[in-house]
């Protein structure tokens, strides 16, 4: 971004930061969003998954304002959610597995080199998604699981901890105590993922997503959070998206790529994740049940957002302008 550029974005953060500090916050908008979601003239937009996300989305303006670049934003803003405890489905703190350790996924995509990186199963280590930025800038492999990943994080200098906290732990043994527990379940406090796609306002994109998976799941299972064309995908030329919900089924639908292919061929990105959820449901009726949840974004700023019924809705998180917010996802099977 050039110098000019770059001044009007500090002082666009500058303003957020002022409002901020007067007491005065976003509000989560009544109406969904409506399709398209607004254009962007020039400005960076940082667009998330879920409701907590609004600090992450703060966090990668913060980084971009002062001289980062994309990726740097991404990885600093989803930072942010595997750093906090309170937060069991990404990183330090997520709910661990049916064995009861916390087995994180995360990956990231570069729509300008048309590169990503994902890191899947890792153990001991909070941050995946810089795991995978690493990897990304330093590897000319894609994908790494188990034991490698955790090499490769010790190879980049990342510290082993213990990523369980009292919390979630507690959480671990009342489950396994319980003798009609279930392995596969996903409940409104549970969301799964960070998914966070982001734009210069120039046209370049990248998608980031980071993950511990669902809760008690079986040691190993790794679903569409980390992998390229399911959780994450960015191509400059079109677009970009990420998934949250059953991961199983995202990623036999392979969503985010569908979604990107869709924008190819001229929808705009709320009718590419709206086309997505009706293909799902045209394809097996079943999944108009199912907790799907869809985002994109396209390369001139304008975001779209889906989720597929009411049981399982969707707040997202978008920065633009200097403003951060939260807005509800369109329902399509109310």
């Amino acid at each position: 971004m050039d110098s000019v550029a770059r001044r009007d974005f500090m002082k666009s953060v500058a303003g957020a930061a002022a409002l901020a500090a007067t007491g005065e916050t976003a509000r989560a908008a009544a109406a969904p969003v409506a399709e398209g979601g607004g254009a962007v003239a020039g400005g960076p937009v940082f667009f998330s998954t879920w409701a907590f996300a609004r600090a992450a989305n703060e966090r990668a303006a913060e980084v971009f304002a002062r001289g980062g670049n994309m990726l740097d934003a991404v990885e600093k803003g989803i930072n942010v959610i595997e750093d906090d405890p309170k937060i069991t489905s990404v990183g330090y703190g997520g709910l661990p597995n049916a064995d009861g350790v916390v087995e994180l996924d995360a990956g990231i995509m570069d729509g300008t080199r048309h590169r990503a990186a994902s890191i899947c199963s890792l153990h001991s280590i909070k941050n995946p998604i810089s795991v995978a930025r690493l990897a990304l800038e330093h590897t000319t492999e894609t994908t790494y699981a188990g034991a490698g990943a955790f090499q490769m994080a010790l190879k980049f200098g990342f510290q082993p901890q213990q990523l369980l906290t009292p919390e979630s732990l507690r959480q671990w043994q009342e489950w396994r105590a319980n003798p009609n527990r279930n392995t596969f379940w996903v409940t409104p406090e549970n969301h799964d993922t960070i998914g966070m796609l982001a734009t210069d306002g120039r046209g370049h994109l990248v998608s980031g997503c980071s993950t511990s998976g669902m809760a008690f799941k079986i040691p190993g299972r790794v679903a569409d959070s980390p992998l390229v064309g399911c959780g994450i995908y960015a191509d400059d030329n079109a677009g970009a998206a990420t998934a949250t919900g059953n991961g199983d089924l995202m990623t036999n639908y392979c969503t985010s790529v569908t979604i990107v292919h869709y924008m190819a061929r001229g929808m705009s990105p709320q009718e590419a994740c709206e086309e997505l959820l009706r293909w799902m449901v045209r394809t097996d009726s079943k999944n108009r049940a199912s907790a799907s949840a869809v985002i994109a974004m396209d390369p001139h700023g304008r975001i779209g957002a889906a989720c597929m019924n009411p049981q399982f809705p969707l707040q997202y998180a978008l920065w633009r302008g200097g403003k951060s917010e939260v807005r509800n996802a369109v329902v399509l099977f109310p």
